[in-house]
This record gives structure tokens, sequence and C-alpha cells, in this order.
């Protein structure tokens, strides 16, 4: 598959391994493969995925408040295409229930199915998409992990 895909966005010509999947497997901020140029950016969008007492932006899309591109969904997870791709293909995979779950360091015993049902999840949608040859899961945890700390 090549990154013609038309979204909306700019879209990153394919390298020479082919396309990749970046994938997001918590209930956080989906960059964190972008240039210096779009970190602040990429910054505001982990700081908006952060809970601050109200719902996230991951929330109302799950509540198809803000409309995304489903790309799959089951009782367990939602994946979509990200608005603003770092990658040909860029999907965002996020658990529908937090359960306390809201960065992966927050993970206990009990989410572990959860966190199981993510990564499946990846393996469906990269099916979906083409990627058998290969594709690359991204996982940010809070607002400092969008910049490889």
């Amino acid at each position: 598959m090549s990154g013609s895909r038309s979204s909306g966005a700019q879209v990153p010509p394919a390298t020479a391994s082919g396309d990749r999947l970046a994938v997001i497997a918590s209930h956080l901020s989906s960059y964190g493969l972008g240039s210096p140029a779009n970190m602040a950016g990429e910054k505001d969008a982990a700081l908006a995925a952060e809970p601050v007492g109200g719902p996230t932006i991951f929330d109302k899309i799950i509540r198809k408040e803000i409309p995304s591109q489903v790309v799959y969904e089951d009782q367990k997870i939602l994946a979509f295409r990200d608005i603003s791709p770092q990658a040909p293909i860029h999907i965002i995979i996020i658990p529908k229930v937090k359960d306390g779950l809201s960065r992966l360091l927050k993970a206990e015993e009990r989410h572990i199915e959860v966190l199981g049902s993510l990564l499946y999840g990846a393996n469906i949608v990269a099916k979906q998409e083409g990627l058998e040859d290969g594709f690359r899961i991204v996982i940010n945890d809070g607002p400092n992990g969008w910049d490889g700390r």
C-alpha cells in the first residue's frame, strides 16, 4: 500500500522499507514520529489526551461527539485514522473503557485483557491495511511521551 490515500492531511511518502502502521496502544497521545518542526503541535495533542477532570479528546471520539475515520471497532477498542498522520498509514487504537487506564504507566494486572485487545486490534488493522510485510507500533505515555524521553 502506498501513502496515496487521501485523508485531507499531507502524508509523507512511503519509505524504501514500505508503509508503516503507527499505532498507539493506550488512551494517550497519537504522536511521536514527527519532525522537530511538528513537536509543538504534538505536545499540544498529547496534553489534549491527558485527563484533566473532564472528557479527553479520545473520550469524545469514542462517544462520536468528534468525527473520526474509523477503520476497526469492537466491544473493547476503537481504531481510527490520525487526522495529522506522521506516517503513510497512521492509525490510532484506543480502549473504549479506561477502567483507570489513563496512561500505560498506570496499568495494573486487571488491565492485561484490554492491553492484549489493543495489540490484537493492531494485528487486525494491519491485515486490513495490507501490511503483512511489517508495521510499527508506537506507544506514547503521558505529555512527555511524544518526544522520546
